[in-house]
């Protein structure tokens, strides 16, 4: 944490952060005190604010930034910072959200800019028309999604960047394999995720704080298929072409195991549901790799079929990708 010194002889630091969890709790003598763990965009500490009194107007809740004045202590062998004030960070503070939490190397707008080309090449009338009216829709609500909750792509823009990611990698198969339909794999692979829009509840930071009810009784595979379907009928689409999104949507996941409604049925659809894993899995195994020493091993990775990872140290580790040659 990037917390200044400003007093040597108590040891007093002062600095911004972000709450990435709060829990207010109360003492054996029964007075309230805030546990949390405060973050910025590269490391993050737990904190304790004892004897705390709150003040009107300035409630501490999770996904807000905040400027805290305390020490850094040790708890357990673990650092731990004491909070001796804290209040919400104003317009004075001129802080940059940006700063504070992970996001994607790209802007949202430049994105946006990205998708708009590929959906402007599509040939196909009616995929180039279905998909440009469900991307204008959620045009304002996909700029600085994350692409989920906890795992890959978590950080604002990660939507744009895991679907643009997965774009430039259905444009290549389609050069090399001359018998793919490759609108209609783009146009599946740019609106496999379209429902996190509505699976999704985001923060004040822009992250995702948990599900919807809908998110959680539906989820975004059988939402994306009911946006496809709703819109496609009120365009006019060809019931083919919505059906054929629609399987591509549900199946994208591959097994029902991992949250499909069914299996792929058609190239397309496999090869879809290839890609997104394919991108979920470099970001994680990078992600990983980027947190260890060269020639050391990562510890298993639950969400990598429990797996542990070299970083082998022949590249530069980053989660960047290059999204400018998109075609």
């Amino acid at each position: 944490m990037n917390f200044k010194e400003i007093n040597k002889a108590t040891g007093t630091m002062e600095g911004f952060a972000l709450i990435k969890s709060y829990d207010k709790k109360t003492s054996k003598n029964g007075s309230a005190y805030l546990d949390l763990v405060l973050s910025d965009k590269d490391d993050e500490v737990s904190a304790k604010f004892w004897d705390y009194k709150e003040t009107p107007g300035e409630e501490i809740e999770a996904n807000i930034l905040v400027k805290v004045r305390g020490q850094m202590q040790s708890y357990n062998n673990q650092p731990q910072f004491r909070i001796e004030r804290i209040r919400r960070v104003t317009e004075q503070d001129e802080i940059h959200l940006e700063d504070f939490v992970p996001s994607s190397s790209y802007s949202g707008d430049s994105l946006l800019a990205l998708l708009d080309q590929v959906i402007a090449s599509l040939a196909d009338d009616d995929l180039r028309n279905l998909v440009t009216a469900i991307v204008d829709e959620y045009r304002d609500q996909i700029r600085l999604l994350p692409a989920a909750y906890r795992l890959h792509h978590a950080i604002r823009g990660g939507l744009l960047m895991h679907t643009l990611s997965i774009v430039r990698l259905a444009q290549s198969v389609a050069e090399i394999y001359p018998s793919v339909d490759r609108d209609l794999l783009i146009a599946g692979a740019i609106l496999h995720d379209i429902a996190k829009t509505e699976e999704f509840k985001l923060g004040s930071s822009g992250l995702v704080s948990g599900y919807s009810t809908r998110g959680e009784l539906i989820g975004h595979l059988v939402m994306g298929a009911m946006i496809v379907e709703r819109v496609g009928k009120q365009i006019g689409a060809n019931p083919d072409t919505i059906t054929y999104l629609e399987h591509m949507l549900l199946s994208h996941h591959s097994e029902p195991e991992f949250g499909a409604a069914v299996r792929p049925q058609f190239l397309e659809a496999e090869i879809l549901a290839q890609l997104d894993l394919l991108d979920a899995r470099i970001y994680e195994i990078e992600s990983t790799v980027m947190g260890i020493d060269s020639g050391s091993f990562s510890t298993r990775q639950w969400a990598l079929d429990n797996r542990k990872f070299l970083n082998h140290g022949r590249k530069n580790l980053s989660t960047d990708v290059n999204l400018d040659k998109i075609q």
